[in-house]
């Protein structure tokens, strides 16, 4: 055959392959999964491939090859037939721009005309998808090519001026509202009441539902203090008012909804009010408002975003809501409500004979109804344990305690001829804990005496205390002699060895496994239906973090030494996207957090049931999970690097560690060789999982202020980034 023959032959191929397996556009291969209710990583899984290969087929970067692009056609050409593309009154998230996607500025009312914001400059929408500002960046640093970190989504009609707005009064006297990518509009309301049936009614405000049994975001409105005075609103709270964290019930605005029946939720008009109607079949009548000035975004979280001009509020909120979600409360409350909107309680059934449904069960959900802990999983004061005695302390044979480090010890000899104490920290380290673990999906089963299973999600009572740290498996056939004085025990939150049998979650006995010895549990509280309950949520921060971090200059492909540079001062290249990177770190804890929400006072007394634990997201056994697998993940690197290098950490934070060295830059003592970081070590970057610098002292600073408290384990991780020691260490 001659060259140009088989040539010819090649390019039939191609096209006879095109025709046999076409494939829809990227943003309908997501809608199709999303709308089924499907994880990426179920799809690779079937079709035998990395959970990142269907993520770039997704967003278009790369193409399925065969046999798995027909098997690939084959499934989305059946979730089609099961989930048809929504028409121009549905759901058009992922529809190709076009007449349905009209900008937001020629779909404004009458009486919404937009008006050009002052700042920031209008962008096109929508704004969670293009360039949220210009930065100036240190010389030197990079960044990753926008392409990489965000994705072209079409507008839904519905919400086309986006999820939230900002209301505020301008010197003329107009309220307007400020949108997203820079839109404003004329706010004719004269009243709460009047507010919320604008909203519902002309302001297309909103957000499509993040999984395809879900629901849509309700539409949030930020009502600054010019905006709550021209609403009959205080623009703060008194003493009384903060404390019951909500106004109270004679107030007039209160007495305006209720004459124009609209209702409040339990927790009242305060800082996140919920305003809203009975739902009507699938139709909901919800609005949200936040009041800033009610502290409503509490600047541990969202720093200085509560003093932001209207405009820019607005584009931090946008950002995070695209982003992460539309906020729901505190950062906390988000991270819960994130669970529940990617895998909903409950979904459709299939059409019965008369094309009715039914609500069932959605599977990989919690349900819909509440479960109780194991006895050992319950916290202090938990309704299953009344029956102690008032003042009974549990030991750890009674009570799972899986928390992060606090761990430090005396610094050697040889560490004190050094010169600096370096600390890194793990990047979104609980939501990498998170990442492909299993969890229970419903209520434990007691069992005795049982067979350790590393993939039973579940708690344990095993004799952890012959694991010797000295010598342990750091490899298939591999065991390293280490200083077991120098390390802390994997299996205890301060470090210490245990003595006796004592309550883990599997992560923890599955890694004494690990190390190279034997377990054999006394008892244990398992859970046979299971699944990756989190994969979604942490798929959903990651990318928000990552697409964030991206616009800041810090890309996921930066060399170790570009990393370092562009993670110096990336806060300051856009002080508001900072506040969004730290508005998603947030989300990550606080969402972990409120899975063991504890009484808020409410009256409660030992014994007796608080509000959160009618939660099916009330699941103190899957925070126990996270924790004993990021805890665990930590532990294996401060391992392999101490095999590897006879290095050991001086103190341990949570997520930070500090180790002795002769410079101030982490790469003074990790080792990297020809570029690549040491397997199963420590790398630098920006990823989940990965390290940066989190700060630098020097070995005398740290020797003088253990002094100074007479404190010789003083944890020195707790101050390592500026320095500054307010107190003596108290373990708290």
């Amino acid at each position: 055959m001659s060259d140009e023959e088989e040539l010819f032959s090649a390019v039939d191929a191609l096209l006879e392959q095109a025709v046999r397996d076409p494939l829809p556009e990227p943003a309908e291969r997501k809608r199709l999964r999303e709308a089924a209710g499907l994880t990426q990583d179920q799809v690779a899984g079937a079709l035998q491939t990395r959970r990142e290969a269907v993520g770039n087929w997704e967003a278009g970067r790369t193409e399925p090859r065969p046999p798995k692009r027909a098997a690939y056609a084959r499934l989305l050409e059946g979730l089609a037939a099961r989930f048809p593309a929504p028409g121009p009154a549905g759901n058009t998230s992922t529809a190709s721009a076009g007449p349905t996607a009209t900008p937001a500025r020629e779909t404004a009312s009458r009486t919404t005309a937009p008006h050009t914001a002052p700042a920031p400059a209008a962008a096109p929408r929508p704004a969670a998808t293009s360039r949220l500002a210009s930065t100036s960046r240190r010389p030197g640093a990079k960044t990753a090519t926008p392409g990489k970190t965000t994705a072209a989504v079409a507008v839904d009609p519905r919400f086309a001026h986006g999820p939230l707005a900002v209301i505020d009064v301008g010197a003329d006297r107009k309220v307007v509202a400020y949108c997203t990518g820079g839109l404003v509009l004329d706010v004719p309301a004269k009243s709460i009441p009047a507010l919320v049936d604008w909203t519902l009614q002309e302001a297309k405000l909103g957000q499509p539902k993040l999984s395809g049994p879900g629901k849509d975001a309700d539409p949030l409105l930020v009502l600054t203090e010019s905006a709550l005075e021209r609403y009959g609103l205080p623009t703060t709270l008194t003493e009384e008012e903060r404390l019951a964290g909500r106004l109270s019930e004679g107030h007039k605005v209160i007495k305006q909804l209720a004459r124009a029946e609209w209702k409040l939720t339990k927790r009242g008009f305060g800082p996140w009010a919920r305003i809203y109607r009975p739902a009507k079949g699938s139709e909901r009548a919800c609005v949200q408002l936040c009041i800033p000035s009610w502290h409503a975004l509490d600047s541990r979280h969202w720093g200085t975003a509560a003093q932001l001009p209207p405009a820019e509020l607005a584009r931090v909120l946008g950002a995070y809501a695209s982003r992460v979600m539309t906020p729901r409360g505190s950062t906390a409350v988000t991270g819960l409500e994130l669970m529940t909107a990617l895998h909903p309680p409950t979904r459709a059934s299939a059409p019965h004979a008369d094309g009715t449904r039914h609500s069932e069960h959605n599977p990989g959900s919690l349900g819909k109804d509440p479960v109780d802990p194991a006895p050992c999983e319950a916290p202090d004061g938990h309704p299953l344990l009344a029956d102690l005695p008032r003042f009974h302390i549990r030991g750890p044979g009674e009570k799972l305690l899986e928390e992060a480090y606090d761990w430090a010890r005396p610094m050697t000899d040889a560490e004190c001829t050094l010169r600096h104490l370096v600390g890194i920290d793990v990047n979104m380290a609980f939501a990498a804990g998170a990442n492909g673990l299993i969890v229970g999906l419903g209520a434990p089963t007691h069992v005795k005496a049982p067979v350790f299973d590393p993939k039973l999600p579940g708690s344990w009572l095993v004799d952890l205390s012959h694991v010797d740290l000295s010598r342990v498996k750091v490899g298939k056939d591999t065991w390293a002699d280490l200083d077991a004085g120098l390390l802390p025990s994997p299996f205890t939150p301060k470090g210490e060895r245990p003595d006796g049998p004592a309550w883990y979650a599997t992560p923890t006995v599955a890694y004494a496994v690990e190390l190279g010895y034997d377990v054999a549990p006394i008892e244990a509280y398992v859970r046979y239906a299971n699944g990756r309950y989190l994969d979604a949520w942490y798929q959903r921060l990651r990318d928000a973090y990552l697409a964030t971090m991206a616009d800041l200059g810090v890309g996921a492909d930066l060399t170790p030494a570009d990393f370092l540079a562009a993670m110096d001062g990336y806060q300051e290249r856009d002080p508001q996207l900072a506040i969004v990177v730290s508005a998603i770190k947030a989300t990550v804890k606080g969402g972990l957090g409120k899975l063991r929400e504890r009484p808020r006072g409410e009256g409660w007394r030992p014994g007796e049931p608080w509000r959160a634990l009618a939660r099916p997201t009330w699941r103190p056994d899957i925070r126990a999970a996270v924790i004993s697998r990021t805890r665990i993940n930590l532990h294996r690197k401060i391992v392999k690097h101490a095999a590897f290098t006879g290095q050991y950490p001086v103190a341990i934070l949570s997520d930070c560690v500090v180790y002795a060295a002769n410079g101030e830059s982490p790469l003074d003592f990790l080792p990297y060789r020809d570029g690549k970081p040491l397997p199963g070590g420590f790398k630098l970057g920006v990823n989940p999982g990965l390290v940066k610098h989190e700060g630098t002292q020097t070995v005398l600073w740290g020797e003088g202020v253990r002094e100074q408290f007479n404190a010789p384990e003083l944890n020195l991780a707790r101050y390592i980034k500026d320095g500054t020691v307010t107190d003596a260490d108290n373990g708290e």
